[in-house]
């Protein structure tokens, strides 16, 4: 029943060839369900031969028509805007905490939600705060801010955020009188949702886009407890502390989403100082706030784990070129990993298209998360390994 109600549009969309015969059966399958026709043995005793002739002849131009109209508008259908399942956020607001420059996946991700038609909320961590907003009140972000339609994206107001305290009480008195944080405000995670409480009632997407190890450079042997304590704090309770304080003003069928990275369960040599353990916990925490989230809010948890980009906070690690060759020379997709991919990526998970989608880890890495083994090794010389053919 399912395939006869089936509209020749949905057929000739799903095809990209589309035949006579086939789309002769696609009208006659539609003409018969459009009419309520009468028994055989009905018609023969009510019409002549010359009526049933009359019958056949208009089916038959109706049918032609048909085809005509649909060859038309297959020909036609790569004009106007497409019919499909656009990614649409209008209406919906993001507070995005992390952003500091204009080259990170914070600001990609910021981007894309805003192409999608979503209002712009960004968290910038304190120190960075003066240069970020002095950067673009003097438009030197302005090429960057270019979205796909030629507008700029806005955002709407930007907030002081140290995600590592999550209220006043858990400053300690070195930090309040660091001459970095002066003349800022209203700052630690309780503060920050409580402003954007008071300036804009609610929000619909939460995004995580913070990292930060103090001893990343070090052997994860060689880390102190409070190098390994404060990368955890940092880049993974961090996400913990977000949600718990703001998801009171996240709208029902909210979505919140986080960055992560390979090195979570694989070895990455040199990212150490206790950063893998933080993204390890970071993902396995994803799956325990989905649940938690889910059933007591209906908000979504995802977390992206994106592969290597040479971002400024990147270069802090020290080898992020050398990882960025890695993935080109082995991943299955030789190609650049772009910001705006992995921006795209977090769009969609924000969107109702990814209604039933919470709890996961989506790799946007040209699937090198799915590579057992570096085939630019020498040992595998002899192998038949597959090469782009551009290349």
């Amino acid at each position: 029943m399912a395939a006869s109600a089936t509209s020749c549009a949905q057929v000739a969309a799903s095809r990209p060839r589309v035949t006579t015969q086939n789309l002769s059966k696609c009208i006659i399958t539609n003409f018969g369900s459009g009419i309520k026709v009468a028994s055989s043995a009905k018609l023969k005793s009510s019409i002549n031969i010359s009526s049933t002739m009359s019958l056949r002849h208009s089916f038959l131009t109706t049918t032609s028509k048909a085809k005509e109209s649909v060859i038309r508008a297959m020909a036609s259908s790569s004009d106007g805007p497409l019919s499909g399942l656009p990614v649409d956020l209008r209406g919906k607001r993001a507070f995005i905490a992390g952003i500091a420059d204009d080259n990170g996946y914070g600001w990609a991700i910021a981007k894309s939600l805003a192409a999608a038609g979503a209002e712009i909320l960004v968290g910038t961590w304190v120190p960075a705060l003066n240069i970020f907003e002095s950067s673009l009140r003097r438009g030197k972000f302005d090429e960057s801010r270019v979205l796909p339609d030629g507008s700029m994206m806005e955002i709407s107001k930007v907030y002081p955020l140290d995600a590592v305290y999550d209220s006043p009480e858990d400053v300690p008195e070195d930090v309040k009188t660091n001459k970095r944080y002066a003349g800022s405000s209203n700052w630690t995670v309780k503060e920050a949702a409580e402003c954007v409480k008071q300036d804009f009632g609610t929000i619909d997407i939460l995004v995580h886009s913070l990292a930060n190890g103090p001893e990343v450079s070090k052997p994860l042997l060689e880390t102190s407890r409070y190098g390994y304590l404060a990368a955890v704090s940092a880049s993974s309770y961090s996400f913990v502390s977000l949600l718990k304080h703001f998801i009171p003003i996240m709208n029902p069928g909210g979505a919140t989403i986080s960055l992560t990275y390979i090195a979570s369960e694989r070895i990455i040599p040199g990212y150490g100082g206790g950063m893998s353990s933080a993204k390890a916990a970071l993902e396995s925490d994803t799956k325990v706030l989905a649940f938690e989230a889910g059933r007591k809010h209906k908000v979504r948890v995802n977390t992206i784990s994106a592969g290597p980009l040479g971002s400024r906070a990147a270069k802090a690690i020290g080898f992020i070129d050398m990882m960025i060759n890695y993935s080109l020379e082995n991943a299955p997709l030789q190609k650049d990993l772009t910001a705006e991919e992995v921006g795209n990526a977090a769009a969609f998970l924000a969107s109702p298209l990814a209604s039933a989608v919470t709890g996961q880890v989506l790799y946007v890495d040209n699937g090198l998360n799915a590579m057992g083994v570096g085939v630019d090794s020498p040992i595998f010389t002899d192998l038949n390994i597959p090469k782009d053919i551009k290349s």
